[in-house]
């Protein structure tokens, strides 16, 4: 008899600066949370960003984070994420390119990991107002690195760059 693994919350940012952008992100949350060891804890409200670092003259993004809790390892969540952004007709030939979808790890609860496939916490996060930003609305009290989110958000280079706010594209769950 096997043993079910126990809930661990994940933190994951997704972006999207090509396409119906609002769409794919309401749809890519929908496609992470499908699956029995996916539950939506949480949704920040979607907010527009400059394109950071990559090629110049991208679209602006539409970034989100969603807190989830599941019961994949860190690395079949890494693959069900990716799955997610190629279901979305994600390719990857420019780095941080314009891009239909990105879903990255941001947390996977307090695992550290220093593995190029997947660094915990991420490694450039704590530098990104487009994931810290709505991070800290959706969760006032988040701290990363030992840091306020918010903090972190405020001294952010790129905070200049964050437009507006979007409502969340769904319900928050519980």
């Amino acid at each position: 008899m096997s043993h079910a693994r126990p809930l661990t919350r994940a933190i994951l940012a997704l972006g999207s600066n090509l396409g119906e952008r609002a769409g794919t992100l309401q749809s890519a949350v929908g496609d992470l949370v499908d699956r029995p060891e996916m539950r939506l804890h949480n949704v920040s409200p979607i907010v527009t960003t400059k394109a950071v670092g990559g090629p110049g003259g991208q679209p602006d993004f539409l970034n989100m984070v969603i807190a989830v809790d599941t019961t994949l390892g860190p690395y079949e969540l890494l693959a069900h994420c990716q799955a997610v952004e190629l279901a979305h007709h994600r390719t990857r030939e420019v780095r941080w390119g314009a891009r239909t979808l990105d879903v990255d790890i941001i947390l996977y609860g307090d695992q550290t990991s220093d593995d190029p496939v997947l660094t915990l916490p991420h490694p450039r996060a704590a530098g990104r107002a487009f994931v810290l930003y709505p991070w800290s609305l959706m969760d006032p009290g988040a701290t990363l690195v030992g840091q306020l989110v918010a903090q972190l958000a405020a001294d952010a280079p790129d905070m200049a760059g964050i437009a507006h706010v979007l409502n969340a594209p769904m319900e928050q769950g519980s």
